[in-house]
This record gives structure tokens, C-alpha cells and sequence, in this order.
């Protein structure tokens, strides 16, 4: 009996030093945000390589593992330590010849596009300046701030000229070497993270083993099944966002570069890889890319801008009731509310990696309260009000020969 009470004292007083404890450090990195944030960056600048190599073996995770699959009932069971290995080399040479034929017919057409850009944008002002002139002939009030307001901007342009160009040369320089030595730093990055994500691929049996051997040592079998129930929802959301959204994306690219060229835009592939880049980030993504391509469309043709923007108006409708319900489906179950907020909240902190990642990591933690909250509910007995909630907001759908029989 004593004992019994002597280990319930010490539960106690192990709980309140951990409650202290969490609350010290909370209080220390809220005071201390600044150097709190700038640790935790340097750190992640440090593991980039090993954030890459763990994306790139996520990703190729399913394809490895629908590999392995086939070739084992091709080369038979006991050879399954080479199926192993066959399967993940293929997968990374399907990836990177996937990832290179895209560089190779992409690159060099959008650097057309954005050196002929560059070369007809002078040309594109004039005539914008001889629009405007033409448009305030009748407003001699507007014509004259205009014209006051495009000689400032000429005389600056002219003095900024005639000013001694060494300075601008050494900023330019410096750029230009900050610029390349971060392009270095990166392509360092990606090669290590392919080799990472090889050894990560190879050895994510044994990964999986040791998580559940941790999870099983911390927890009891209760919490560990709950835990691993999570974790297999995890990688099911995003994965199945992830993967779902970047085919999306191609098709969404595909389908505006034919209009493009259908409708005949200067610089379709151009246009056409914004509009499929951006369309990643959900909700948002359609509307930020087709900004600066309308911009651009309206210097060269107003008529192809008002054009464009009805185009990507039905390509937007298009792929939100059409094309995405059939590529996703409801993955991350949802409402467009907290796709909204998600994407507002995760994209202020953590900026367009914020905007790709938010709502599927929301969406985990939307579960994980909503499972917490059913859980809680039903151990208070309140089934009736989960069964009301269910039926008036997430009713299941009616089977076929139901609905015909009413």
C-alpha cells in the first residue's frame, strides 16, 4: 500500500517538474524569439540536405514500394533483397529522367520567353504611353498630370544614366557572386539529399522498426496504436495530396499552354509553367500566377489580356469541380473556410513552403482534434450529439439501389 502511494507521489512530482520545465522553455522562447528563430534557422540551413533527401524518398516511397511488389512475384520471394534495391533504381532514374527531360524542353523556352520579354518591353511602353495619350485627348485636366508625371520619370531615367556606373557595376558583381555561390550551395544540397534519400529508401524497414520500437518503449499498447494509427494517416494525407496535386499542376500546365497557343498569347510555355508551378498551392495559386502573366499580356495586347483572364477564369473552374475531385479527390476532407485560414496562417510563417505545406498539415491537426474531441464526447456519453453532428454535416452517402428504390 505504501508503495502504491509513494509511486503516485512520485507521478505527481515527475508531472509538475515536467509542467515547469515546458513552461520555463516556453517563456524563454517567446522572450528570446528572435534568437529562438534564428537558431532554429541556422539549424535547418544545416539538415537542408537530409529535408531534401527525406522529400524526394517520401515521394518515391509508394512507386518503390509497388516496384518491389511486382518484381518479387516476377524474380520470386527469395530474391527479395534485390528486388529491394532494383526497385529504388528505378524509381530514382525514372525521377531524375522525368525531372531532366523537363529542364531540358522547359528552360531554354521560357529563357526565350523572358529574354523576348525583356528586348520588347521598351517598345511595349512607348506604344502603353501612346495608348494612354490617345485615351486623355478629351481630359486635358489628366493628360497634363500625365505628361508632368512620364517627364519625371524620364528625367530620372536620364540622370540615373549620366551618374557614374562603378557603383552599380560593384553591386551588380556582388549579386551576381552572392548569386552564384548560393546556386553552388543548392545544387551541394540536392546532391546529398539524392544520396540521402537512396540510403533513406533502402533503410525505411528498418527506420520503421526503430519508431515503433520507440513509440512501444514511451507508451502503452493503447496510446502506441494510436499513435501509429496517426502517423499512418500522416503519410496516407501527404502523400496522396502531394502526389495528387503535382498531376493536377501538369495537367492544369498543359491544358493553358493548348489555349495558349490555340489563342495564340506570346510566350505560351512561359505562361504555362507560372500557371502550372503556382496552381500547387491551393486555392491561391491559380489567381498569383495568372497576375503577372496578365500584366505581361496587357503591355503586349490588352484584347489577349481580357482574353487570358477569362481563359484562366474557365480553366480555374475547370479544374476546381472537374479535374481535381477526380485527380484528389476529398484528401484532406477540408472546408474551403479552413483550406482559406490554413493557407493564410502557415503561408505567413513560413512563406510559400508555408503555402504548399499548410493544408495538409492542418488537416492532420483538424483530425487530431476531431478525434481527441469524438473521444472525449464519448467517454462523457454523449453519443447522441456525435450521431446529430454526423448526420447533419457529414452525412454518408446513400447506396445506388437505396436512392432508386425512393
Amino acid at each position: 500500500m505504501k508503495l502504491e502511494e509513494n509511486k503516485k507521489y512520485i507521478k505527481i512530482a515527475v508531472t509538475g517538474i515536467s509542467i515547469a520545465l515546458g513552461s520555463c522553455i516556453c517563456l524563454f522562447a517567446f522572450y528570446r524569439f528572435n534568437e529562438v528563430q534564428a537558431m532554429f534557422q541556422k539549424i535547418m540551413g544545416i539538415l537542408r540536405p537530409f529535408v531534401y533527401g527525406a522529400v524526394v524518398a517520401f515521394l518515391l516511397t509508394p512507386m518503390c514500394r509497388e516496384l518491389e511488389i511486382t518484381l518479387e512475384t516476377w524474380m520470386g520471394a527469395d530474391k527479395q533483397k534485390r528486388c529491394k534495391y532494383l526497385s529504388i533504381l528505378i524509381s530514382m532514374v525514372f525521377a531524375i529522367a522525368v525531372v531532366s527531360i523537363l529542364v531540358l524542353i522547359v528552360v531554354p523556352q521560357v529563357v526565350r520567353s523572358l529574354v523576348g520579354v525583356v528586348n520588347a518591353l521598351p517598345g511595349q511602353l512607348r506604344a502603353l504611353n501612346t495608348q494612354i495619350d490617345q485615351l486623355l485627348v478629351d481630359q486635358p485636366d489628366l493628360r497634363e498630370q500625365w505628361e508632368g508625371f512620364s517627364k519625371q520619370m524620364l528625367n530620372e531615367i536620364e540622370i540615373w544614366r549620366n551618374k557614374d556606373l562603378l557603383p552599380l557595376a560593384q553591386t551588380v558583381l556582388s549579386g551576381t557572386a552572392t548569386y552564384v555561390t548560393s546556386l553552388l550551395v543548392f545544387i551541394k544540397n540536392i546532391l546529398l539529399g539524392l544520396v540521402i534519400s537512396v540510403y533513406l529508401l533502402a533503410t525505411r524497414d528498418q527506420f520503421f522498426a526503430q519508431a515503433r520500437l520507440l513509440v512501444r518503449s514511451i507508451f502503452n499498447d493503447v496510446w502506441a496504436e494510436r499513435i501509429a494509427g496517426e502517423m499512418h494517416y500522416v503519410s496516407r494525407m501527404f502523400n496522396g495530396f502531394f502526389t495528387g496535386k503535382l498531376l493536377d499542376s501538369l495537367i492544369v500546365g498543359l491544358l493553358c499552354f493548348a489555349g495558349c497557343m490555340i489563342m495564340g498569347f506570346s510566350s505560351p510555355v512561359l505562361i504555362s509553367v507560372i500557371i502550372g508551378v503556382t496552381n500547387i498551392i491551393p486555392f491561391f495559386g491559380p489567381f498569383i500566377g495568372a497576375i503577372p502573366c496578365a500584366l505581361f499580356l496587357l503591355l503586349s495586347n490588352p484584347v489577349h489580356c481580357l482574353m487570358f483572364i477569362i481563359f484562366i477564369l474557365v480553366l480555374q473552374q475547370l479544374d476546381g469541380n472537374i479535374i481535381g475531385p477526380k485527380v484528389l479527390g476529398n484528401t484532406t476532407g477540408l472546408s474551403g473556410f479552413w483550406v482559406t485560414f490554413a493557407i493564410l496562417l502557415f503561408g505567413g510563417l513560413w512563406g510559400l513552403t508555408g503555402m504548399i505545406v499548410g493544408v495538409p498539415l492542418f488537416a492532420v491537426i483538424y483530425d487530431i482534434v476531431r478525434r481527441l474531441c469524438f473521444r472525449s464526447l464519448k467517454k462523457k456519453g454523449q453519443h447522441d450529439l456525435i450521431h446529430n453532428y454526423q448526420e447533419t454535416f457529414h452525412p454518408k452517402p446513400q447506396p445506388k439501389t437505396a436512392q432508386k428504390k425512393k
